[in-house]
């Protein structure tokens, strides 16, 4: 009887850090990637502009 509370215990813990992985791994797909993208962009978007900017004053 021991034996199967044991057996279950620890595939009960297996599964409850398995489904607290996976829910970690979810949200940072889908908040904090997005947000790490559009960082970068507006840094890509920043630097653009700046060497427009100094461009357009070479004359």
């Amino acid at each position: 009887m021991a034996h199967k509370f044991i057996k279950g215990f620890l595939v009960g813990t297996f599964m409850t850090a398995g489904a607290v992985a996976g829910s970690v791994l979810a949200f940072k797909k889908s908040y904090i990637e997005p947000v790490e993208t559009k960082v970068q962009e507006i840094d890509d978007n920043r630097r653009k502009a700046n060497r427009k900017r100094h461009a357009a004053h070479q004359g």
